[in-house]
């Protein structure tokens, strides 16, 4: 089989590039010059691969205040009274209480020029996270789902993606269409190992229990019309038993870090979440999502709220840039925070913000993005994008280039729609500049 021919399987859903022997199949001494764009991707794609690429998501739940974060206008009423410190680079300033990620801000790269339309928490959390709007027809799979499909090893033993902390699935967390097998495994308590994770019963018999389980699902139904019901109910079975007998499950314990360092992450949920983000990119997860347990939907007293939520997500993001630094993974990880939105310019009666998508801020460090940077801005009065607007279809290329995804890859709904994993969206070039 050739080159293309291998590509267009994989495309097709064969799943031919997932496997490590790929770069031995086609050679590596093969020019790329020859080679077509989606061809030099799908090599890009496998490099990728053998490097492990991961990107770990802080999700700030309720729509985090740009002014109270990484965009505060101290000279303005809009302002709030929150004051601006000085951060580890000289004329970028950040919200005060952010003081650990002001220290690690030559890492960070600020988007203050993020613009959507969508105000809705349930509407924006599903675009946030798929790059498309939630329609009756079709579910999506999240940026997770997506990169995963393109970069997790299908040998792999843990799940390619694992949410940490919440309440559960959230709108646009999930695989959609893309089945099973990139389904994300959640995690309620990082400080605790995942429950239900040992076999009730001794290995060997666990095993044989399987093996019985399997034969009788072959027979009868499964051999007629429930075969594809079948196939994602084994699937689902083969994930969940190589997790439960994987050596590799250590990696959900903390107990195994030093003390020092999980105080310097914090001990919170959210500290702790952080590390158990390091520790599962480490052993060779693909995507992480970290979520903030508080709600940053302040719409009332707004400054009392924020006193809570903000400590635990400073510490914690800024030990998690810190620690995969010291340990040379900051430049293959990609780590980003951000909510479905940011709050209104002005303080309602109640004395909080209400929602605001015209104009929000993302933070984002490592897979190649030149931190120590602020891209965009907003008005003095902070009511509209001021430059260089940044779109959800233009952050989720940006996501793709971070981890070598070509973004115009197409997967092929149920209805028979190809939608792409970024739809129409481009690159902001300055993170990597």
């Amino acid at each position: 089989m050739d080159l293309k021919s291998i590509v267009r399987v994989d495309l097709d859903g064969a799943g031919a590039l997932r496997r490590r022997g790929f770069l031995k199949t086609v050679g590596l001494g093969m020019g790329a010059a020859g080679l077509s764009f989606t061809d030099r991707m799908a090599v890009h794609a496998a490099s990728m691969r053998s490097r492990h690429r991961a990107m770990i998501l802080l999700w700030m739940n309720g729509g985090p205040s740009q002014f109270e974060t990484f965009d505060p206008k101290p000279e303005h009423p809009n302002g709030g009274g929150t004051r601006a410190i000085e951060t580890s680079v000289p004329g970028i300033r950040i919200a005060e209480g952010w003081s650990r990620v002001a220290g690690v801000m030559e890492d960070i790269a600020l988007i203050r020029s993020m613009t959507n339309t969508e105000g809705n928490h349930q509407r924006a959390t599903y675009q946030l996270h798929t790059g498309y709007a939630p329609t009756a027809s079709v579910k999506h799979p999240s940026f997770g789902a997506s990169a995963a499909r393109e970069l997790a090893d299908a040998s792999f033993d843990l799940p390619h993606l694992v949410q940490i902390g919440g309440r559960g699935a959230m709108p646009g967390s999930g695989a959609g269409f893309l089945g099973t097998a990139f389904e994300p495994f959640h995690v309620d308590d990082p400080s605790q190992p995942p429950a239900n994770a040992e076999p009730a019963v001794p290995r060997d018999r666990f095993s044989r229990r399987l093996g019985l389980l399997s034969g009788l699902e072959r027979a009868g139904f499964g051999a007629s019309a429930g075969a594809d019901v079948v196939a994602q109910h084994q699937e689902l079975y083969r994930q969940s038993s190589g997790m439960v007998l994987s050596p590799r499950m250590e990696a959900f314990d903390l107990g195994q870090e030093p003390e020092a360092l999980r105080d310097s992450y914090g001990r919170n949920p959210f500290g702790q979440g952080c590390l158990l983000a390091r520790r599962l990119v480490e052993t060779g997860v693909t995507f992480v999502e970290v979520r903030s347990p508080g709600n940053w939907d302040t719409h009332v007293d707004q400054a009392d709220r924020l006193a809570e939520l903000i400590p635990p997500v400073d510490q914690g993001f800024a030990a998690l840039i810190a620690d995969l630094k010291d340990r040379g993974m900051l430049d293959s990880t990609l780590v980003v925070w951000m909510g479905e939105f940011g709050r209104s310019p002005t303080i309602n009666p109640n004395a909080g913000r209400d929602h605001f998508p015209r104009a929000f801020s993302v933070a984002l460090a490592g897979g190649g993005v030149r931190g120590g940077q602020v891209i965009g801005g907003t008005s003095p009065d902070g009511t509209d994008i001021a430059g260089s607007p940044v779109t959800v279809p233009n952050l989720l290329a940006s996501f793709c280039q971070a981890l070598g995804i070509d973004p115009t890859i197409e997967h092929m709904s149920p209805i028979g729609r190809p939608l792409k994993i970024a739809d129409g969206g481009i690159p902001v070039k300055e993170l990597f500049s």
